[in-house]
Parts: C-alpha cells; sequence; structure tokens
C-alpha cells in the first residue's frame, strides 16, 4: 500500500489551523520542527491540563485528503491543514491502519501510527455543523472518527508535497487504532 503527501503544515503558535509549508522537517522523538506539539511531553493544552508529564503520542497530525472531498459534499470547504494536521496523504486508508504501522515519508521521515485523533470543539468554532461530519455512529451504533490520525516520528528528515507514502503494517495480530 502506498500513496502520496499532499500538503504539510505546522505552527510555531497554537491555533486550529496549520498554514502550509513547502517542506517540514520532522525530528526523532519530537514531532515538527518549529511546530508547538512538537515535544517528547505532551502539548495539546487539554492534555498539559491533565498531567504534562504525559508521552506526547501525538507529535505528528496525519489526515487523508480523500476527507476533504468527503465534506465538500456535504457543503463545507476544508482545505489541507485547516483542521490542525500537519500532513495531509492521498491514496492511503489511514483510518484502516493498526497502532504501530510505519509510514514511510519521502526518502528519510517515518512515523509510527499511535492511534486516532479525538475531534474537539473547535471544528466547530472553525465551521458550524462540521464536528458531526468528522465525528458519528456506524450503523452498530460505534463511534467513527474521521479526523485523521496521530504518530510519533521513528525516524527524523524532510517530508514535502509530493513525496511518496510507503506503508509497513506491524507484526499481527494487528491492534485497532483508538483514540489517543
Amino acid at each position: 500500500m502506498s500513496g502520496t503527501v499532499t500538503a504539510v503544515s505546522s505552527n510555531e503558535a497554537y491555533s486550529f489551523t496549520k498554514p502550509n509549508r513547502d517542506r517540514v522537517t520532522l525530528l526523532t522523538g519530537l514531532g515538527v520542527e518549529g511546530d508547538v506539539h512538537a515535544g517528547v511531553t505532551v502539548k495539546h493544552r487539554s492534555r498539559v491540563a491533565k498531567n504534562p508529564a504525559q508521552p506526547n503520542l501525538r507529535q505528528v497530525h496525519l489526515m487523508h485528503e480523500e476527507l476533504f472531498d468527503e465534506l465538500r459534499e456535504a457543503g463545507f470547504g476544508v482545505a489541507p491543514g485547516e483542521l490542525g494536521e500537519n500532513i495531509t496523504t492521498s491514496g492511503v486508508d489511514l483510518l484502516g491502519l493498526p497502532v504501530g504501522t510505519l509510514l514511510r515519508l519521502g526518502d528519510e521521515a517515518v512515523v509510527e501510527i499511535t492511534g486516532l485523533r479525538n475531534p474537539c470543539l473547535q471544528i466547530d468554532n472553525f465551521q458550524g455543523g462540521l464536528l458531526k461530519h468528522v465525528v458519528g455512529r456506524d450503523e452498530a451504533g460505534n463511534i467513527v472518527r474521521k479526523a485523521g490520525i496521530m504518530s510519533v516520528v521513528a525516524r527524523g528528515g524532510v517530508v514535502r508535497p509530493g513525496d511518496p507514502v510507503k506503508v509497513e503494517l506491524p507484526a499481527e495480530p494487528h491492534r485497532p487504532l483508538e483514540q489517543v
């Protein structure tokens, strides 16, 4: 399984959206260089408030571009970086990958998937009604989170739009993604 990086984004300040960049540099064990969420321990404000010493399992946020097409059909205009992701991809079913999957991004960088992003109310502040389109329920009543996945940097490197994304599944048994 493989795909493509379609956009990269980072922001040195806390804000909901992240501006697109020509490239980002991933730092092993830290995250995106210069991004407010980079670090060994948690940086997301809600998690810092609970326990600032927790390990940062949310160093790099990835989102599939196909979600933007789905949202457009529902009447929303969303572009890469606007939902706070660092790396936007195309052609990879990110939400269907198990915990521990390695994503090779470009020539050097490797991230390890830790879990699902848990979307928050800020999404509705960005565009009213959007949250119910990125969090819903399946036919069995289970919560379905579509707002991307979280990862840690296993090997640093530069990532650019157009770079290939190569998927390396972990050994079985596979663990399904849960919110982190």
